[in-house]
């Protein structure tokens, strides 16, 4: 099979998503439309010079929906030739855009691709197209539903870890965003954002709080705990899916989870033969994917197993990953992940993670390819593996090494 490799990637900075965030007048079309000339203007793609653009957003509907890649691509630069796919599988659609990429090109199904992904949460809410895992009582009641926040506060209480635990890891993702900004470590990534006037209007992630400690943490109280405990009372549907636990304990709040915001990212994908062609140098291969499925009620173990199925189909050991990006959709999430591979921290997340810059649902996993792709160069390290866990019980994974 052909190799599929990465010879470039490109991000917006996240803002904050609400109605006083910086890029809330921005649509997900026009932003996505942004990041496609960037990574165009930046390889000097011109004509049909792609097979497709792969676009991954969650939450689509209304300007997000009717397959937004394919409006992106009318409304950017790109030959109108280049169609466009939108996909969802909901926190990774971003990585499974990269992922099919790959797979194409490894297939003879095109030289070239873009692939990303967008979010904007501030103007499209959060779960405002419904799902019938959550909304179908049929489906919900068979598969022990439950919102996220309890399968977080599950995933600490089964595995045992502490509010200081999480708050702790919370406080060192703003410690490593903050420096990370400071030593200007995602520059060869960000594209600043423009308004329709071309005027600029973001060009850092908004949504850090760098003088998080953990008093001001200690201080929240937990988010999760009302709908758990009360009404609804989704503990004890988590309870009879898990009844060996006396109760869940209730660690996550807004300062130890991913953060709402709007951002999209993009990543260009194509054979050796396709980028010799039109002169361009990969930057790293792509080595492996994977996903999987997963308990749904507990629901955001998805990195273990997904890790543990790529590193076994494609011969490899932990130890063979010099870095990692585990989304930080929540602290416990990350946590169990270096528990069970009994992961140095030092390895993972090194430049921060979501709890300090945001979760873009649609983008993060293009988004932390990306910086996954620039940390690796940049430290001088060869093999990264990027994953994710993904609402419903799923999980995805890329491995990548720099060429």
């Amino acid at each position: 099979m052909t190799d599929a490799y990465i010879f470039d990637a490109v991000r917006s900075p996240r803002g904050k998503g609400r109605i006083d965030g910086s890029l809330h007048e921005v649509t997900s079309v026009r932003l996505s439309a942004q990041m496609l000339n960037a990574i165009a203007a930046r390889n000097g793609l011109s004509g049909h010079v792609v097979e497709d653009v792969i676009w991954g957003n969650v939450t689509q509907i209304g300007e997000q929906g009717g397959c937004l890649a394919r409006s992106a691509v009318l409304a950017s630069d790109l030959d109108q030739a280049i169609p466009g796919l939108s996909i969802n599988r909901f926190c990774a659609s971003g990585m499974e855009a990269v992922n099919l990429a790959a797979n194409q090109v490894r297939g003879g199904a095109g030289g070239g691709y873009i692939a990303g992904g967008v979010e904007m949460m501030g103007r499209v809410p959060m779960g405002s197209d419904g799902a019938a895992i959550a909304v179908d009582p049929s489906l919900a009641m068979n598969t022990y539903f439950v919102p996220q926040g309890i399968s977080a506060d599950l995933i600490a209480t089964e595995y045992g870890f502490s509010r200081d635990d999480a708050d702790a890891l919370a406080v060192e993702s703003q410690r490593r965003a903050a420096a990370a900004w400071a030593e200007n470590r995602f520059a060869k990534s960000i594209v600043e954002v423009r308004d329709i006037n071309g005027l600029p209007i973001l060009s850092r992630d908004e949504f850090m709080r760098p003088e998080t400690n953990m008093q001001s943490l200690g201080a929240l109280k937990p988010s999760f705990k009302d709908m758990g405990e009360v009404m609804p009372g989704f503990d004890k549907v988590a309870l009879m899916k898990y009844p060996h636990l006396e109760r869940i304990n209730h660690i996550h709040h807004a300062g130890n989870s991913s953060g709402i915001v709007d951002g999209a990212a993009a990543v260009l994908v194509g054979s050796k033969e396709w980028g010799a062609a039109r002169g361009l140098k990969p930057r790293a291969r792509i080595r492996a994917t994977a996903k999987i499925g997963t308990d749904p009620t507990i629901m955001l173990t998805g990195p273990v197993p997904v890790t543990r199925k790529i590193l076994n189909d494609h011969g490899m050991a932990i130890g063979d990953i010099d870095l990692f990006e585990v989304n930080e959709a929540f602290a416990s999430v990350v946590l169990r992940f270096m528990q069970a591979f009994d992961v140095d921290p030092e390895k993972v997340n090194v430049n921060g993670g979501a709890i300090a810059m945001g979760h873009p649902l649609g983008a993060t996993g293009a988004i932390i390819i990306n910086t996954l792709l620039d940390e690796l160069e940049r430290s001088d390290k060869e093999i990264g593996l990027a994953t994710l866990c993904i609402a419903s019980g799923m999980g995805a994974a890329t491995i990548i090494e720099r060429v």
